[in-house]
């Protein structure tokens, strides 16, 4: 076989990213035929054809699968070794593109992302938040550098994605001075009838506070369910209930929502994990970021280096 040239691979590159040979041909300013005679002399230099005619469309062949995970690889560490040197030969500012998942309490996200500002380097932090699903395809499609959120990437599927245990968080209800007057004598039995407002189901954190409710054969009354932590905390700052926070950030939640906690729920933490694309470099804030968390007040992490092995698996 001949050797690759990498300027094919990036055609084809484009073409899988953008779904077809017109749009990719827009992309990069080149006609269609210069795309479809480049990927031509690629699938003759690898031997298989890499595309299959999908009604007027166009959609990968398993070879055209398995090239494709390897092209991403290679143009995210071309992306990631251009950026490492402008930041160290021009000062520029090294960028972390973090996604934040919609579930996890945005104060203990700026707790655990404060390391990487911390950075003796000059980083630029740039944020966005939604959705796990549609954060996990932000990733893939190398529009971010990491994720943040509750859960780690799923085993299994095409994602080439590395999931990151990096701690336990305890979790309490937390509530305005004159909810704690009235329910904090008997805890948590003095939660019958309670107003809580409580993350959606589709949150990991929301299975063990229903366990958890369950086991104390305590009936609250749940008045709103948010899929979007930060909206909780604006309801649970009004004073109407009681919500879940993590105890770590207590003195935070006193400060910024007036509110205090009523008690530890046992055996309700949330749990946190950084997922990252795949790469033989990894991202220098993101090291960062996985090796300072286990400092984090409150934070219940695994013991050193253990912390990967016990997560889930490379997908």
């Amino acid at each position: 076989m001949s050797n690759l040239n990498y300027k094919h691979l990036h055609y084809f590159w484009v073409v899988a990213h953008e779904g077809s040979m017109t749009r990719a041909a827009e992309r990069l300013g080149v006609a269609v035929q210069t795309i479809s005679g480049q990927l031509s002399l690629l699938e003759r230099s690898l031997g298989k054809a890499l595309f299959v005619s999908q009604g007027r469309g166009l959609a990968l062949s398993d070879a055209g699968r398995t090239a494709l995970g390897y092209a991403d690889q290679i143009f995210q560490l071309g992306e990631a070794l251009q950026e490492a040197v402008r930041a160290q030969d021009s000062g520029s500012a090294l960028r972390l593109r973090a996604g934040i998942s919609d579930g996890i309490p945005k104060l203990l996200a700026y707790r655990l992302l404060a390391a990487v500002l911390a950075m003796p380097e000059d980083v630029r932090l740039i944020c966005s938040e939604g959705g796990f699903e549609p954060l996990l395809g932000e990733l893939a499609l190398h529009h971010l550098d990491l994720v943040l959120t509750d859960r780690p990437a799923p085993v299994g599927g095409n994602l080439k994605v590395f999931s990151t245990y990096l701690g336990e968080f305890p979790t309490g209800l937390f509530g305005s001075a004159a909810l704690l007057e009235r329910y904090l004598a008997g805890y948590p039995q003095s939660l019958n009838g309670a107003p809580l407002f409580l993350p959606t189901r589709q949150s990991a954190l929301r299975s063990r506070i229903d366990r958890w409710i369950e086991n104390n054969d305590i009936r609250p009354r749940v008045i709103g369910e948010f899929q979007d932590s930060a909206l909780l905390t604006t309801f649970g700052r009004a004073g109407l209930g009681l919500f879940p926070e993590p105890l770590a950030l207590t003195d935070q939640i006193a400060e910024q929502l007036a509110a205090h906690p009523l008690g530890e729920m046992a055996g309700v933490s949330e749990q946190i994990y950084a997922i990252s694309n795949e790469r033989r470099i990894r991202h220098p804030a993101i090291e960062v970021l996985c090796s300072s968390s286990p400092s984090l007040p409150g934070t219940s992490p695994l013991p050193g280096d253990a912390r990967r092995q016990a997560a889930p698996p490379q997908v």
